[in-house]
């Protein structure tokens, strides 16, 4: 595609982005002059600017996808890969951020009310506060208020904005170089898209069981529901951990979990919500097992947030997703974290557990001591130099650990880690025995075929002394 195409769309999709916001802006200029009693004209001016948001999504993606259409195959497709790769994940991490702080405020406040001193019939609680330099009160009601407020702000964006970036960032990072990033044709040797659609249909089927327990009898015994529960996380790390590379396969136990709490949001919190919020502007007392199902469904998202968060780091720690049993390792974490929070959660409810914390410590610890690296086998009788070590880093790391890679994903080193010198592999040499040598992480999914005898001369290497 030429350089003028390119230009051409570039300007048509500025003005349409331009012609977009005004109307949001108008849109919003409208919904702040609606008078009480005028419910159609706000609905309809609600559902407009849904439409214009979701306009807004699509004209962005169009013209992703077709500047990447534009420059598949040329030395400008990865460029492009990285800097998506970098704009979405700073994204995905500010909704995120805002999201589970929403959810963590929220929990607490729940936990924290005071629900007996001076506290009104209508009210299941309030609480005093002081931030930022000021007081304020605030109040749960047992169901609804008996006049609803004209502003009623709703906490949604913030899970939705959070699960499609977070989809766009499994696109752009695993899916868009399955083959490199996603696939491991030592576990299980699938197409392309094969691997997608398995990945996506995973997401699909966590939410049919999960939704299916928490509508089941089970959910009324808490214990018995949160042990099925995990029962159910366990199962699918083991599965992701038999079908995807090492570092997908956490990738997609934490995009798994992610999807269960946008679809507690957008199925049956914010349904809930609405239900509730037409039943108060009827005059009809809103029925209180809806909002308490919804409040279920809350918690379990903050119970979910802290194994989430872990995934979201754990591609930097070669340990975890590098230990032979890295389901098992997951699953440990994502039990020690959960139990951290459950003590959190009592903590504020003015609850103090002995044993929830302790034992929680002591399975994260365990987790650490499981991944601990295993005393190397095989005696060095060699000598070697780094002169020996280098062809093999030239050949098989620096393809991506290099100025200038070669690699058909990376365009810059990894973390900024070059290998090009003897003085680079000495003064990395821990890194390189973490990662090619203990865990065995690198290269990823082992694409420049690193063979076991390469890897015994590196640690050799860096055992007798990293000598030049």
């Amino acid at each position: 595609m030429s350089p003028a195409i390119l230009t051409a769309i570039f300007a048509a999709t500025l003005v349409v982005m331009t012609v977009i916001s005004y109307y949001l802006r108008h849109y919003h200029n409208e919904a702040s002059s609606v008078q009480p009693g005028e419910e159609k004209r706000k609905s309809d001016i609600e559902a407009a600017q849904s439409y214009l948001y979701t306009a807004l999504i699509v004209v962005v993606l169009g013209l992703l996808l077709s500047v990447y259409l534009a420059i598949k195959g040329t030395l400008w497709e990865g460029h492009l890969m990285e800097w998506l790769n970098i704009v979405v994940r700073l994204m995905h991490f500010t909704f995120g951020i805002a999201w589970i702080g929403a959810s963590f405020y929220f929990v607490f406040l729940e936990n924290a009310l005071n629900r007996t001193d001076g506290v009104r019939e209508e009210l299941a609680g309030n609480l005093w506060a002081v931030h930022g330099g000021g007081f304020y009160y605030l109040e749960k009601y047992k169901v609804a208020p008996k006049t609803l407020p004209k502003h009623l702000h709703w906490f949604k964006y913030e899970a939705y904005f959070t699960w499609l970036t977070g989809f766009s960032l499994l696109w752009v990072v695993y899916y868009f170089n399955a083959k490199s990033m996603l696939i491991d044709p030592g576990l299980m040797d699938l197409g392309e898209w094969e691997a997608i659609i398995v990945g996506i249909t995973s997401f699909v089927l966590a939410w049919l069981l999960y939704d299916r327990l928490c509508r089941s009898p089970l959910a009324k015994n808490e214990t018995w529901f949160a042990v099925t529960g995990f029962v159910l996380m366990v199962a699918f790390a083991w599965l992701y951990a038999n079908i995807f590379s090492a570092r997908a396969a956490y990738i997609h136990f934490g995009a798994m979990l992610g999807s269960l709490m946008a679809a507690n949001v957008f199925f049956i919190i914010i349904p809930s919500q609405k239900t509730m919020v037409a039943s108060a502007k009827n005059g009809i007392m809103p029925d209180p097992a809806i909002g308490k199902h919804a409040l279920m469904r809350s918690i379990h998202n903050n119970y979910f947030t802290l194994p989430v968060l872990f995934v979201m780091v754990s591609n930097h720690f070669p340990s975890t997703f590098g230990h032979p049993q890295q389901w098992l390792v997951l699953s440990v974490i994502s039990a020690g974290a959960m139990g951290v929070k459950h003590y959190l959660n009592l903590r504020e409810k003015g609850q103090y557990s002995v044993w929830i914390l302790p034992v929680s410590v002591i399975v994260l610890l365990g987790a650490a001591f499981m991944t601990a690296p295993a005393r190397t086998a095989g005696e060095c009788r060699d000598e070697l130099t780094t002169t020996e070590i280098m062809p093999i880093i030239r050949e098989k790391c620096a393809v991506c650990h290099s100025t200038r890679p070669t690699d058909d994903v990376y365009t810059s080193p990894p973390n900024g880690l070059v290998y090009e010198t003897p003085d680079d592999i000495i003064r990395l040499h821990d890194k390189i025995m973490q990662r090619v040598v203990v865990t065995k992480t690198m290269p990823p999914n082992n694409k420049t075929n690193l063979t076991d005898e390469e890897r015994d001369k590196i640690r050799c290497w860096i055992e007798q002394g990293t000598k030049k």
